[in-house]
């Protein structure tokens, strides 16, 4: 098989995932129960690094553990919150932790090592709106962990954690001051 036979399939592949991703440009996620005043959107998923860079095919489309993550953004934010404030966040790049290394054979293309030099990275920005929705507060904000594996995940399958735990500790250095201020 030449160099062009066994191209053709992957270009077939990625103009497929591009047409279907085009499709999706700035998808929001459902809204999920009592967190339905948390609104998460993110980019179409082509243009995320995650997407991009990944030339393995993937298990789960994107458009799955984007709606897990914001789900979970949802729920975690929701509790930060003071009654009556909503929150608008767009993610507009995520790469997730680990990443495919195809010089270790096809018997590995679905396998995503988890190391050091492959970090979880989500960029996004946000808006808080009053009760009345003027804007309190905008800005964009650039999650890293760079140290994400010495930081404890024992026992933990879920394989977002680490996208999980940059979302928790943005929310909490972000709003946590505020719910502590509201309390008092």
């Amino acid at each position: 098989m030449n160099a062009r036979q066994r191209l053709l399939p992957l270009l077939l592949a990625a103009v497929a995932a591009a047409t279907a991703g085009a499709a999706l440009a700035a998808t929001p996620a459902p809204p999920a129960g009592p967190a339905s005043r948390i609104e998460v959107t993110w980019n179409a998923p082509d243009e995320l690094s995650e997407v991009r860079q990944s030339i393995r095919a993937q298990r789960q489309p994107p458009q799955d553990w984007l709606e897990t993550l914001a789900d979970h953004l949802r729920r975690r934010a929701d509790r930060l919150l003071p009654p009556g404030e909503r929150l608008q966040v767009t993610i507009t790049d995520i790469k997730l932790a680990g990443d495919f290394e195809p010089w270790h054979g096809p018997q590995y293309d679905d396998v995503r090592f988890v190391k050091e030099i492959y970090p979880p990275r989500i960029d996004l920005h946000y808006r808080l709106l009053a009760e009345d929705g003027s804007t309190l507060r905008e800005g964009d904000s650039k999650l890293r962990d760079p140290a994400f594996l010495t930081r404890s995940a024992a026992g933990s399958s879920d394989g977002l954690r680490y996208e999980k735990r940059l979302l928790d500790d943005w929310l909490r250095r972000e709003f946590g001051r505020q719910r502590a201020a509201a309390s008092r």
